[in-house]
C-alpha cells in the first residue's frame, strides 16, 4: 500500500483553522461565551438560585488587593481564611472554602447558609465552577497574546463580582419562625 502524499503547510493551517472552535474578537464576546457555556454552573446564578433560595446570614468577606494571596490555613485555634495578611476565622474548613471562592471573586459581603450541613456541597460547587470558568477562558483564548487573556480574566471576574454583588448578601441575622407555641387555639 502506497501512504497519503504529506499535506502541505498551508494545508494543515487550513485544516486546523477548519476544526478550531471560532475565536473571540473582544474581551466582551469571550466572557459572554463562557457564560453562556456554563449556563447553570455561573458561578452568580449559583449564587442566586442556589443559595439565596435558604436561609442564609450575611457574611463579610476580606477583599483581596492585587497579586493578593488567599489560603485556608489550619491552626490550633481551627481554620483561618488567610487574604494577604488579613485573617478571618471560620467554624470549619467547609465555611472558610465557601468563604475563599467569593474572596477570590473580590466580593465584599455573601450570603452564608444557615444550615451548615449545606455549606460543603455549596462550596464543592462552588469551587467547580470557577475552575471551570476560568478553564473555559483559557481554552477559548489560548492562541491570544498574554495581554489579553488578563484583560479577559478580569473582565471575566468583574463580571462575577458585579452580579454577585447585585444579588445581595442578605440580612444579618436569618429569618426564624416565632411562632412555637404548639397548643390548639380555644375556641
Amino acid at each position: 500500500m502506497k501512504p497519503a502524499p504529506r499535506k502541505t503547510t498551508t494545508e494543515e493551517a487550513a485544516s486546523v483553522k477548519q476544526n478550531a472552535p471560532p475565536r473571540a474578537k473582544s474581551v466582551e464576546s469571550l466572557a459572554a461565551r463562557v457564560r453562556d457555556e456554563l449556563d447553570e454552573a455561573w458561578l452568580p446564578r449559583l449564587y442566586r438560585e442556589r443559595i439565596l433560595t435558604l436561609r442564609t446570614r450575611s457574611h463579610q468577606v476580606p477583599v483581596p488587593k492585587p497579586r493578593e494571596q488567599i489560603e485556608i490555613q489550619h491552626t490550633l485555634l481551627g481554620v483561618e481564611l488567610k487574604v494577604g495578611r488579613r485573617r478571618t476565622m471560620c467554624p470549619d474548613l467547609a465555611t472558610a472554602r465557601y468563604l475563599a471562592v467569593f474572596a477570590r471573586v473580590g466580593v465584599a459581603a455573601v450570603a452564608v447558609p444557615y444550615d451548615i450541613t449545606k455549606i460543603s456541597h455549596l462550596a464543592d460547587e462552588l469551587e467547580s465552577s470557577w475552575q471551570r470558568a476560568l478553564l473555559l477562558l483559557e481554552h477559548h483564548a489560548k492562541n491570544r497574546s498574554r495581554q489579553f487573556r488578563s484583560r479577559a480574566r478580569s473582565f471575566v471576574i468583574g463580571e462575577m463580582q458585579r452580579e454577585t454583588e447585585l444579588a445581595g448578601a442578605g440580612t444579618a441575622i436569618p429569618q426564624f419562625n416565632q411562632n412555637t407555641k404548639q397548643r390548639r387555639p380555644r375556641i
